[in-house]
């Protein structure tokens, strides 16, 4: 691989969300204070959405990572299940014993004595669902019912659901519309603007190991952002593809050129060229609109 010619001691642009390379820019930092702070006032759920690859998973290894002492947390990556698998999750998570084909009724039952237990030693427990998109209407109802279960002044579980717009969508239904009431705390996470996005990379390159102005040339850069449109995850792929190109030319600096090559290799990066021309296609349609239009005004004051 790469590391060797760019003097790097691991790979910068790796589209597993590792937390050491976490970039705090102000739309993650409003996030994760947004999560803080709700889970601080004790509210029962709190959401956080955003499209494909803007970085949802790496804010939510962010918090398990750093979590105060008092949270007891359980986080469910892969929410695709049933009430009972959904509840039988939860437990593990809590290290809750249980029968292997305990029924629901008993599994609530014993979900509730650990939380009352933890809660009598001041602590909180806190449920962090990934890909909540993904979650069934059965088991969203149920994480609906999981949180009545309180004291007088306390939650027993607060829950953070991170998931893809779809997820608000769904939450829009009627069906929903209790739990959508019961979601104290919300942001939307959004692609990042160039600026934010040529500081990403910096810091990831820093971070990896090189040293000195960036190898990325500014026309890359651009043509990057362009292609990947802010998002995280595509920014990675780019690079790291960028990267590859320069070094299988035996080049230190990424131009344009280099860029083009990783985004002509990359599919979902082909979309900005396609709206570019759908807006020309625009341009053309107003134009002969207006041509028409101007035709049809001159034949008429001519007759």
């Amino acid at each position: 691989m790469y590391l060797k010619h760019f003097s790097l001691q691991e790979l910068p642009f790796s589209i597993t969300p590792d937390t050491s390379f976490l970039f705090k820019d102000n739309n993650h930092q409003e996030a994760l204070n947004t999560i803080l702070i709700a889970l601080a006032h004790g509210d029962g759920f709190i959401k956080i959405t955003g499209e494909v690859g803007t970085g949802k998973t790496m804010l939510c290894r962010t918090l398990l990572k750093n979590m105060a002492d008092n949270f007891i947390t359980a986080y469910i990556p892969n929410p695709f299940l049933p009430p009972l698998e959904l509840y039988i999750a939860l437990a593990d998570e809590l290290s809750i014993e249980h029968q292997e084909n305990i029924g629901l009724h008993k599994l609530v039952k014993l979900i509730t004595e650990k939380l009352i237990a933890l809660i009598k030693q001041d602590k909180k427990v806190v449920l962090l669902i990934d890909e909540a998109q993904a979650l069934p209407d059965d088991s969203l109802e149920a994480l609906r019912l999981i949180t009545n279960i309180e004291t007088e002044k306390f939650k027993l579980i607060q829950i953070v659901l991170f998931g893809q717009p779809e997820l608000n969508e769904r939450l829009n239904l009627k069906k929903f519309r209790q739990l959508k009431q019961r979601i104290t705390f919300s942001y939307t996470l959004q692609p990042l603007d160039y600026e934010t996005a040529t500081g990403y990379i910096s810091h990831r390159l820093t971070h990896a190991g090189w040293n000195g102005p960036s190898c990325f040339k500014k026309d890359a850069l651009k043509y990057l952002f362009n292609a990947s449109r802010g998002i995280p995850r595509l920014l990675n792929i780019l690079c790291h593809k960028s990267l590859m190109a320069a070094y299988g030319k035996g080049d230190i600096n990424i131009t344009r050129k280099h860029a083009k090559l990783a985004v002509d290799d990359t599919e979902d990066a082909s979309l900005p060229a396609s709206r570019i021309i759908l807006g020309l296609k625009l341009i053309l349609l107003i134009a002969a609109g207006a041509i028409f239009a101007y035709l049809s005004y001159s034949l008429v004051n001519s007759s």
